[in-house]
């Protein structure tokens, strides 16, 4: 009788565990659904991004030519003398995000470095969050900041246009540091100790510790930062558009109006072209040159952190 019961209560055990697991085995597959349908979202969501930019920039090229557009040096679309050449904006494009990298990458890899190196844990944990509270201020906010603050202060000093690139430029290298900071800081922790005394053990000091040991190991992460602090300097809107201005200009005076090309996609975007029209296609064709030179980042920043990525056992 004792066996019998022993047997029963084995059995109803061993049919309890299989329907858990039936349960838990739907669950599993439940969630593994959703998850799936949110990376597929993002993807798709990407996919069609890429589709209408490259779709509406096809109907733009048979309109203008190539030649037209990478040859020409003048970008006046919007005027009677038409012309698209693109070179203006990117133009804008490029010197505004090589002054704003002048200034992100030795305040950003300088704050990592004492954060990593020199600063107390206590300090250290007051000080990131507040270097990373500059990510989360509203471009616009930077923008009239350069234009209303920074712009009248350097004019004081050099002559600067009202709206010029110098103000553009220093105002978003300020607002990509923490970008910097903050990915750098993660890539010089992430150096093993072991390397720190080692190199304390030969008898060089800290600073060269630092630059000769530290910096190297941890180079595929800055390199990485600062690729990505291009990427964001490159697709930056309303700080240029509010205070570089909108003068599509081939130059290299920081001191004159630039356009670049995010700030001429806001101004198409406003409405004033009607769509479909030859003006308003000019928007994608200059998206899709923009989303083609963040991709070549994107891919040269992987390329550079797999390339010269040190790994430690």
């Amino acid at each position: 009788m004792h066996n019998t019961n022993s047997q029963d209560d084995a059995d109803q055990l061993f049919r309890q565990s299989l329907e858990k697991n039936a349960s838990e085995d739907i669950s599993e597959k439940i969630i593994s659904a959703i998850l799936f349908a949110c990376a597929l979202v993002s993807v798709l969501t990407a996919f069609g991004i890429v589709v209408i930019i490259f779709q509406e920039a096809f109907g733009f090229f048979q309109q203008v030519s190539f030649a037209q557009f990478f040859l020409d040096t003048k970008w006046t679309p919007l005027f009677a003398d038409r012309h698209f050449g693109v070179w203006p904006l990117m133009s804008g494009t490029f010197l505004t995000t090589a002054i704003a990298m002048a200034v992100a990458i030795p305040l950003g890899l300088s704050s990592a470095i004492y954060l990593s190196e020199y600063a107390q844990p206590k300090v250290a944990a007051i000080l990131r969050p507040a270097v990373e509270l500059l990510a989360g201020i509203p471009t616009v906010v930077y923008g009239y900041f350069a234009l209303l603050f920074l712009t009248p202060l350097l004019r004081n000093i050099i002559p600067l246009e009202i709206f010029n690139a110098l103000s553009a430029g220093l105002m978003m290298g300020i607002m990509i540091t923490p970008t910097v900071g903050s990915i750098s800081l993660d890539a010089i922790r992430s150096v093993p100790l072991s390397l720190r005394e080692g190199a304390y053990a030969l008898g060089i000091t800290k600073l060269e510790a630092i630059f000769k040991v530290v910096l190297p190991a941890a180079l595929s992460g800055i390199i990485a930062s600062i690729i990505l602090g291009i990427s964001r300097a490159v697709g930056e809107t309303m700080t240029v558009l509010i205070a570089a201005g909108q003068q599509p200009k081939l130059t290299i005076n920081f001191a004159e109006s630039v356009e670049t090309m995010t700030a001429y996609m806001a101004q198409i975007s406003g409405g004033d072209s009607p769509r479909g029209s030859l003006n308003f296609q000019t928007l994608y064709a200059v998206g899709a040159v923009l989303f083609l030179l963040t991709l070549a980042l994107n891919i040269v920043s992987y390329w550079i952190a797999n390339r010269f990525k040190e790994k430690y056992e």
